[in-house]
């Protein structure tokens, strides 16, 4: 289960503010890694707690960001309150697309993050170096939508040696609605989870490539209706 013992994790924090999404992807070893690292809310930002992971970093951030506090800043008071900071990372992306992270000093190497334009890149406990500016490229040489570009990233980081033991579960969430959406419909767009597989990252694209099909299949009827 993830988060009980030492682990390695990469993952990606990002926006597309003009178009109005915000999400995080990760992989790791342990199973269970969507249920504690990523978190995002629509229009306030998006955040990945990882390296003996403090729960309350999401709950408590997506807090902090609703209330209009930078990501920066949000990032000063999480790890301020907390003891074992030097052992954490976390990565936050904010409504307006800034990023910023921490990586704790007793975070097992190779650990580090990378920020970009609308994104933040960690990782830790990982093969080698290059594994967090492996998924920070990706990120920024992909096309398409928001979950199409995390994906990459993912795909990249694990072709670059991903967590030192190997790979089992990933996980993608991105927050986003549609004009003229339900509000009762919420803002989960894509919420994907891979535990205990062989080739998660593989099966986490096959699982995007299938929503991204159904969405756009659901959007046209939906758009149509509309339309009268």
């Amino acid at each position: 289960m993830y988060g009980r013992d030492d682990f390695g994790t990469f993952s990606i924090v990002a926006a597309d503010v003009d178009r109005g999404y915000w999400g995080v992807a990760v992989s790791t070893k342990p199973m269970s890694v969507g249920a504690i690292v990523p978190w995002a809310a629509w229009r306030v930002g998006a955040i990945a707690t990882q390296a003996r992971s403090n729960y309350w970093y999401g709950p408590d951030g997506l807090a902090l960001l609703r209330r209009g506090i930078s990501a920066s800043e949000v990032v000063r008071r999480l790890t301020r309150a907390d003891g074992r900071r030097e052992h954490r990372q976390l990565g936050v992306v904010d409504r307006r697309g800034r990023s910023a992270a921490w990586t704790g000093s007793k975070c097992l190497p190779s650990a580090r993050h990378i920020l970009g334009d609308g994104f933040s890149c960690q990782g830790n406990l990982l093969a080698n170096d290059g594994v967090v500016p492996a998924v920070a490229r990706a990120f920024e040489t992909a096309r398409g939508s928001l979950a199409a570009r995390m994906l990459r990233a993912l795909e990249a980081g694990a072709r670059t040696g991903g967590d030192r033991r190997g790979i089992s579960s990933a996980a993608l969430i991105v927050v986003h609605r549609e004009p003229g959406f339900e509000r009762a419909w919420g803002e989960r767009w894509v919420d994907l989870r891979v535990d205990e597989h062989r080739h998660p990252i593989r099966e986490l694209g096959r699982l995007v490539r299938l929503d991204d099909t159904n969405t756009r299949a659901f959007l046209r009827t939906w758009r149509r209706r509309k339309q009268g």
